[in-house]
């Protein structure tokens, strides 16, 4: 499931955090499967376990688990997660281009450095 590559320049809990995700993500965490406990997976990782709590809390506050009192902790629908990250870029998009009005950008001039954003990334 997970494997810790010691000679990563990351964290042990990065690895993990980010291990997960994709593992949410591409579907081989089944939406609404239940994730192994933190002292088993923390067992099975060779890890501290409260290495693997802060991945777990991390991971919830961020959509990708939830937790259900009693029961343990969760795999999100990719969907859910999908839309959490729209919003969330959206919200930001909303967040630079006040600014740029805010700095007296026309919405001309926004669209502009946003396709020539758009343009430079490869979109």
């Amino acid at each position: 499931m997970i494997i810790i590559d010691y000679k990563d320049k990351r964290s042990i809990f990065e690895q993990v955090t980010e291990k997960m995700k994709k593992l949410i993500c591409s579907g081989a965490l089944e939406p609404d499967s239940r994730l192994p406990s933190v002292r088993n997976m923390a067992v099975d990782l060779a890890i501290n376990p409260n290495t693997i709590a802060r991945s777990y809390h991390e991971l919830e506050s961020e959509g990708y688990i939830y937790t259900v009192k009693g029961k343990g902790c969760f795999a999100a629908s990719a969907e859910d997660i999908l839309k959490l990250k729209n919003d969330e870029y959206f919200k930001r998009l909303k967040q630079v281009i006040s600014e740029g009005k805010g700095q007296g950008f026309s919405e001309e001039e926004i669209k502009g450095l946003f396709e020539k954003a758009l343009n430079e990334t490869g979109g």
